[in-house]
Order: C-alpha cells, then sequence, then structure tokens
C-alpha cells in the first residue's frame, strides 16, 4: 500500500477531498519525521512505537572480497508493534 492508497481510502470513507486529505497525511508523517530526528519517541497507542536508536560502530566484512571493513556508529529507527497489531498477527 502506497500512500496514495491511503489518501483514496480516506478521502472514499469521509467524503473529504484528496487535496485535503494528502496534505493531512504528508503533514502528519513530517511530524513524525522531524520529532523522530528531534530524538523524540513516537508512540501511537494501540498501533505501536517508533523510536531513534544507536547502533555500535563494529567490525563488517565486504561479502565480494571478504576484507575487513569497519562500520561507524550511527542512528536507526526502530519500530515495536503495539498490543492491538500483535494480536492481529498471532
Amino acid at each position: 500500500m502506497r500512500k496514495r492508497d491511503i489518501v483514496l481510502k480516506i478521502s472514499q470513507d469521509t467524503g473529504i477531498k484528496q487535496v485535503v486529505v494528502k496534505d493531512v497525511v504528508q503533514r502528519t508523517f513530517d511530524t513524525i519525521l522531524e520529532s523522530l530526528k528531534g530524538g523524540t519517541r513516537i508512540e501511537l497507542r494501540n498501533f505501536g512505537i517508533f523510536l531513534v536508536k544507536k547502533r555500535k560502530k563494529r567490525i563488517g566484512r565486504n561479502p565480494k572480497t571478504g576484507a575487513v571493513v569497519p562500520v561507524p556508529e550511527r542512528l536507526t529507527v526502530v519500530f515495536k508493534p503495539g498490543l492491538e497489531m500483535k494480536k492481529l498477527f498471532k
């Protein structure tokens, strides 16, 4: 499912114009991204939690050559599903 599909579904279910729904959905995603960029944890009840975690630096290998390659420390976004989502996919 793409963002366009979400906009179409919400527009059909609510009767609100697609342009308005698209703007609201985009602003929602932008707000989530800005919060994550600032290091804030996003908790959506019954859906899940988005949070930023720091990955430690480590030693990796180039699979083609087998050479040792240092992998630097980095930040990554992690998603933990909420109770409702866990129940759906048991």
